[in-house]
């Protein structure tokens, strides 16, 4: 099933002080895939400013832009229109021998590299390896590892920074979207499986009326490796699907940000984000 959903996402800084000048970067448009198209799509920025567009080393899209005049509140709206369709499992039911040939680690070593964000803490790299050792899959032990971090780690909204890292929210027990993909991301590349972050947006209700308006906000899962990119949502326990929107992809939540950038001029800044998502069809 097919489903027409419009996200508007609104974001940007307040300046204390105000500055002079600003140098950003917005990763906040939907990319075209093999299970969403991208029907229509603007960035809107205020103050007028001069932009770039590219696709950066992971083939997300970006718009690099700068605010040469003073100004004390920065403005960026995204508005797209994508049409999604199921996601349909594509794993290969590949065996732990060939996740480990040398050509394989090779071609995904970046999406086995474990930084800081993603470091899993001793007791979740045990966990991982006895769940290794008793699966005759990676994929069967990807779902077990990331079950174990359900049971163990509670979603609340507004209980971290964007800055926390894995092992400090799996000491917590509680995080948003984004720290549990960060966990999953280190459990998975911990016992040798290709895993890589995924940002975008979902439906926050299946049960939303075609034409309503809902208060929603970015969101993060993860794809790993299985012959094919497989995905898995660690928050709403399931594999991502027709209510998803992919924007991009990275190693973890730092290289696929909404919106980050440099300023001068004032000592402080306040971020503000809100974002609507519309069922059309």
């Amino acid at each position: 099933m097919a489903h027409q959903l419009r996200v508007v996402h609104r974001t940007g800084f307040r300046y204390a002080q105000g500055v002079s000048a600003s140098h950003n970067e917005a990763r906040m448009t939907p990319r075209s895939t093999r299970e969403q198209f991208v029907l229509a799509t603007k960035l809107e920025i205020s103050p007028m400013a001069w932009t770039h567009g590219y696709r950066d080393y992971w083939g997300t899209h970006v718009t690099a832009f700068e605010i040469a005049e003073r100004h004390e509140r920065l403005n960026v709206v995204s508005t797209s229109t994508v049409e999604v369709s199921d996601r349909v499992p594509r794993g290969h039911h590949l065996s732990w021998e060939t996740l480990a040939d040398p050509v394989l680690v090779d071609e995904q070593v970046e999406m086995l590299a474990i930084s800081d964000h993603v470091e899993p803490p001793s007791e979740l790299k045990r966990i991982a390896a006895e769940v290794r050792r008793s699966s005759d899959l990676p994929a069967q032990a990807a779902q077990r590892i990331i079950d174990q971090i359900r049971d163990r780690v509670a979603y609340v909204p507004g209980s971290t920074e964007v800055n926390t890292q894995a092992s400090a929210v799996w000491e917590a027990g509680a995080g948003v979207c984004q720290d549990l993909v960060h966990l999953a991301l280190g459990g998975l590349r911990s016992v040798g499986i290709p895993a890589r972050y995924v940002s975008g947006y979902v439906v926050p209700s299946a049960q939303a009326e075609v034409g309503e308006v809902r208060t929603g906000e970015s969101h993060a899962w993860l794809q790993y490796w299985d012959g094919d990119w497989v995905g898995l949502d660690p928050t709403n326990d399931a594999p991502p699907g027709d209510f998803h929107i992919e924007v991009g992809y990275g190693r973890d939540y730092f290289d696929v940000p909404p919106l980050k950038g440099v300023y001068s001029g004032s000592r402080s800044s306040d971020m503000f984000v809100e974002v609507e998502i519309t069922i059309l069809a």
